[in-house]
């Protein structure tokens, strides 16, 4: 019993460690040169939220939206520059390497979702499985390669 509490007590504090990172702001709270960037960059897009978060001594904000049903989010630094996107897409548009390399890891499980994250000139792919009840997720390269 004692071990299921302690169990409980490092996942309780993970959960506060990770809500703490990011909070949910509006656009007004957003410097301005990153309230331009969201505006420029979500024409035509659903915005469902904006968050700020820190990430080792960083601060960024992600502006979280939906283009034609499917989900976009964006992250930028203070200045409002876009320094990643990831952006919900079909297994089938994911290059062949990088597709059989995200089948074989879901073999037996499902493929929940599938990403593509550009970060700069750098493209990975990554997809969200669940197999026996156990979610994991792999991160991909064009190529098929594990990144992260």
């Amino acid at each position: 019993m004692k071990r299921i509490l302690s169990v409980f007590a490092v996942l309780a504090a993970c959960v506060i460690v990770a809500l703490a990172s990011e909070k949910s702001v509006k656009m007004k709270d957003l410097p301005l040169p990153v309230q331009r960037a969201i505006q420029e960059q979500t024409k035509g897009a659903q915005v469902k939220g904006l968050a700020k978060e820190v990430e080792n001594g960083k601060t960024f904000y992600e502006a979280e939206t939906s283009v034609n049903g499917h989900g976009r989010d964006l992250l930028f630094d203070s200045a409002g520059a876009l320094v990643e996107i990831e952006e919900e897409t079909p297994l089938d548009s994911v290059p062949a390497p990088a597709r059989a390399a995200i089948e074989k890891k879901a073999a037996g499980g499902k493929i929940t979702k599938v990403e593509i994250l550009t970060k700069g000139q750098t493209i990975v792919y990554e997809a969200a499985i669940t197999k026996g009840g156990k979610k994991s997720e792999i991160v991909v390269a064009a190529d098929g390669s594990i990144a992260k």
